[in-house]
């Protein structure tokens, strides 16, 4: 089954065409790479997929549904990790997860107990009541993906997921993508790490 599916997807800024005609599917299990390298249109394919940023043509099916008219129940079905850090820095890690976790309506207790078992997942349980300032930059790249995956996606989307992590962290990283394509989570990576998608692809897109 198709889970993504764009066809002729076209992104203009100004005199700029960032995106011209992709073409893209993406099946549902599986984990799928965008490669390429910077200017070549990833994150802006990705913003577009994740209906953050509207295409200036072509079409786009995320889980069947037209992102036209069916954003919002595509967005509650994604975990999108992006690529620059937009956590808050005036809450702790663990207000941070449950602040995110209100935008899918989780209820308190619930949003409570997810947080936790994303930060256990993630090797940071132990710093939950951290303020985001006092983190590492692995520690917050690990965040943002625990952050991605609140509230249960079907899919998950990753922008560069492990840039600036050390060995260390880049392998805890491939380890727990690697289980969650195992429980059925299927992931759009967009990379520009040959081993890392290496590791983890079944399938990829290389963007010129």
């Amino acid at each position: 089954m198709l889970i993504i599916k764009a066809h002729n997807l076209i992104k203009k800024f100004k005199d700029l065409l960032a995106v011209d005609g992709v073409d893209l599917e993406v099946e549902e299990g599986e984990c799928f790479g965008l490669l390429g390298p910077n200017g070549a249109g990833k994150t802006s394919l990705i913003r577009m997929i994740t209906a953050v940023s509207p295409p200036t043509g072509g079409e786009i099916e995320v889980l069947g549904h037209d992102l036209k008219t069916h954003s919002r129940q595509v967005k509650a079905a994604l975990g999108v990790v992006p690529q620059l850090d937009n956590l808050d820095p005036d809450f702790t890690v663990i207000q941070n997860l449950m602040a995110f976790a209100r935008y899918f309506d989780i209820p308190k207790n619930e949003a409570r107990r997810r947080s936790m078992e994303v930060l256990s997942l993630f090797e940071l349980d132990n710093k939950r009541n951290s303020h985001i300032r006092e983190l590492s930059g692995g520690m917050k790249r690990r965040l943002l993906i625990a952050r991605g995956l609140i509230n249960l996606p079907k899919i998950v989307v990753l922008d560069e997921p492990t840039i600036g992590l050390d060995p260390q962290g880049k392998h805890l990283v491939w380890r727990k993508l690697t289980e969650l394509k195992s429980q059925g989570v299927s992931q759009l990576l967009c990379t520009q790490n040959m081993e890392e998608a290496a590791v983890l692809c079944d399938r990829v897109a290389i963007m010129y």
